[in-house]
C-alpha cells in the first residue's frame, strides 16, 4: 500500500493566504481598469472629443489586448516561471498607465491602453496558476479561486466609486495614475510572500501561435462594429473572413505542436466547451450593461461621476457577497444547478431595463440582477477550469478560462456599445433639424456626449432643444439594449441546463 498516496493534501498556512491576498489585489487593479472609464468617459470624450468609434476603441483596446494575450501569457508562464512574468505584468501596467495619463489625444490613449491590457495579460492566468499551486487542499482552493474572482467583482464595484471621487477633485488622467503606485506595492511584496514556479511540460515558445492568438480577437471586434456602424461592407467581410481563418490556421496548428499553447483536449470536452461559450455570454452581458447604465445615470439623468458610481456600487456588492455564498453551496447542490437558477434569477435584469428608462433605481436594479444571476458561471466555471488540467498547463489553461470571459467583455461594448450608438445616431438623423451649425450637427449626430458639449454653443432656447432630443435618443438605445438582452440570458439558462451534473471536464492530456 502506498502510505503517501493517502495522505491527505497539506493545508494551506498564513503565508499562502497573504499571497492570496496580493494575487487578489491584482484581479482587483485589472477589473478596476477595466470599469473605472465607465464614469471617466464623459469627461475624457469632453476634454479630447473623440468620435464615436474612437470612443469605442478606448474602451475596447484594454479587454481586447487582455484578450488577444491571454493564451500566450499563460504559456509563457508555465515556461518562464508564474511569479516571474506576474512581476513584468506589473512592471508594463505601470508604465503604461503613465503613457495613458500623459496622452495627449484619443489615438495616443487607445496606444496606452492597448499596453495596459498587455500588461493586464499577465496577471490572470499566473494569478490563478500561482493560486493552484500554492493551495493543495481542495476546499481550501475553491475558497481562494472564489475570492480571487470576487476580487474582481470588487475591482468593479470600486471602480465607478472611486473614478467618480477622482473625478470630482481632478482631472480625468488621474484615474489612471492611481494604478501606478498599486503596481509598485505588488512589485515590492510578491517576490516575500509568492513561490517561484515553473513547469518542465511547458508549451515551446511558438511565435506563430503567439501572433495568431493576439490578432484574432481585434479582427473579430472590428467586423462587429462595422456592421453595426457602417452596414455589411467590404471592410466587414474581409475582417471577418481574416478572422475566422487564422483563427482555424492557430487551432490546427496547436493540434500539431507536441506541447501546444492550449491544452486541446478541454475543449473537446462536451462541459468544458459549453462553460467557455457561456463565460462568453456572461462577460459580453455584464460588461455591455455596466457600459450602457454608467453613461446612462451621468448622460441622461444628469448624475456626477461620483454620484453614478455610489449608485451602482450597492448592487456589485452585493453581487461580490453572493459569489462567496454560491461557493459554499456546492457541497450541497451541483454546479450546473445553481448557474440554471442564477440565470433565471438574471432574467429578471433585461425586463426591469425595459423600464429604467425614466428611474434611475428600476435601471439599477435591473443591473444588479443581471449581476447577482450571472455570477455562479463565472466563480463555479473557473474552479471547474481549474481541477480539469494536468499540473504542467495550468496556465494556458487559466488562460483558456480568462479568455473566454475577457474576449466576451469586450465584445460586450463593441457589439452592445455599438448597438447603441447606430440606434442613437438613427434616431437623430431622422429628427436633426438642418439650421444646426455644422460642427454642432456632426457632434450631436455622432454621441450622446459630443451633443451635450455642443450644445453650450447655441442660444439657450435650442440647447435645451438639442440636449433633450439628444436624451431621448439614447433611452431609445437602453431599450433596444434591454431587448437584445433577453435572448442572450435565456440561452444562459438553456446552457446551463445542458450542463452535465459532474462537475470535472477532460482531463486527457
Amino acid at each position: 500500500m502506498n502510505i503517501s498516496a493517502q495522505k491527505s493534501p497539506e493545508r494551506a498556512g498564513l503565508r499562502a493566504w497573504c499571497a492570496l491576498a496580493v494575487l487578489g489585489f491584482t484581479a482587483v487593479l485589472v477589473m478596476m481598469n477595466m470599469s473605472i472609464l465607465y464614469l471617466a468617459l464623459p469627461t475624457i470624450s469632453k476634454a479630447m472629443a473623440p468620435s464615436g468609434a474612437q470612443i469605442l476603441w478606448i474602451m475596447d483596446a484594454y479587454g481586447l489586448v487582455i484578450a488577444g494575450s491571454l493564451i500566450t501569457m499563460g504559456a509563457l508562464s508555465d515556461r518562464f516561471g508564474h511569479r516571474r512574468l506576474l512581476l513584468v505584468g506589473s512592471a508594463i501596467f505601470a508604465g503604461a498607465s503613465v503613457l495613458a495619463a500623459c496622452a495627449p489625444n484619443p489615438s495616443t490613449l487607445i496606444a496606452a491602453r492597448s499596453l495596459q491590457g498587455f500588461g493586464a495579460a499577465a496577471l490572470a492566468p499566473t494569478s490563478l496558476a500561482l493560486i493552484r499551486a500554492i493551495f493543495h487542499e481542495p476546499g481550501q482552493r475553491t475558497l481562494a479561486i472564489t475570492i480571487w474572482m470576487v476580487g474582481f467583482l470588487v475591482g468593479g464595484a470600486i471602480g465607478p466609486v472611486i473614478g467618480g471621487l477622482v473625478l470630482t477633485y481632478f482631472a480625468w488622467t488621474a484615474v489612471f495614475l492611481l494604478f501606478v503606485p498599486a503596481m509598485v506595492i505588488l512589485i515590492c511584496t510578491a517576490p516575500m510572500l509568492i513561490p517561484s514556479q515553473r513547469s518542465c511540460r511547458a508549451a515551446e515558445l511558438d511565435f506563430q501561435s503567439a501572433l495568431l492568438s493576439i490578432l484574432t480577437p481585434p479582427l473579430i471586434v472590428l467586423s462587429i462594429k462595422q456592421t453595426t456602424l457602417s452596414g455589411f461592407d467590404a471592410l466587414t467581410v474581409v475582417a471577418l473572413l481574416t478572422a475566422l481563418f487564422l483563427t482555424a490556421v492557430f487551432f490546427r496548428r496547436q493540434s500539431r505542436l507536441a506541447r501546444p499553447f492550449l491544452p486541446l483536449s478541454i475543449l473537446h470536452d462536451h462541459t468544458c466547451a459549453l462553460l467557455l461559450v457561456g463565460m462568453t455570454l456572461v462577460g459580453a452581458t455584464l460588461f455591455g450593461t455596466s457600459l450602457i447604465t454608467s453613461q446612462y445615470l451621468q448622460l441622461v439623468f444628469g448624475f456626477t461621476p461620483l454620484k453614478a458610481g455610489m449608485w451602482q456600487l450597492p448592487g456589485a456588492t452585493i453581487n461580490a457577497v453572493l459569489a462567496v455564498w454560491v461557493s459554499t453551496l456546492t457541497a450541497r447542490y451541483r454546479p450546473h444547478v445553481l448557474m440554471a437558477v442564477g440565470t433565471l434569477v438574471a432574467l429578471a435584469g433585461p425586463l426591469l431595463l425595459l423600464l429604467g428608462g425614466q428611474d434611475p433605481l428600476v435601471l439599477v436594479a435591473g443591473s444588479a440582477f443581471l449581476l447577482a444571476g450571472l455570477t455562479p458561471f463565472m466563480s463555479l466555471g473557473t474552479g471547474m477550469f481549474l481541477q480539469a488540467v494536468p499540473e504542467g498547463s495550468t496556465g494556458s489553461a487559466s488562460a483558456i478560462s480568462e479568455t473566454s470571459a475577457e474576449l466576451g467583455a469586450a465584445l460586450g461594448i463593441a457589439v452592445f456599445g455599438s448597438l447603441a450608438t447606430s440606434a442613437y445616431r438613427t434616431y437623430m438623423a431622422d429628427r436633426l433639424t438642418g439650421d444646426l451649425p455644422d460642427k454642432v450637427f456632426i457632434a450631436a449626430l455622432e454621441t450622446l456626449a459630443g451633443a451635450i458639449s455642443s450644445a453650450e454653443m447655441l442660444p439657450v432656447d435650442q440647447n435645451a432643444v438639442l440636449v433633450s432630443l439628444a436624451r431621448v435618443a439614447f433611452s431609445s438605445s437602453l431599450y433596444i439594449h434591454a431587448l437584445t438582452l433577453l435572448p442572450v440570458v435565456l440561452s444562459l439558462s438553456l446552457i446551463a441546463l445542458t450542463l452535465p451534473g459532474k462537475t470535472q471536464c477532460n482531463r486527457t492530456p
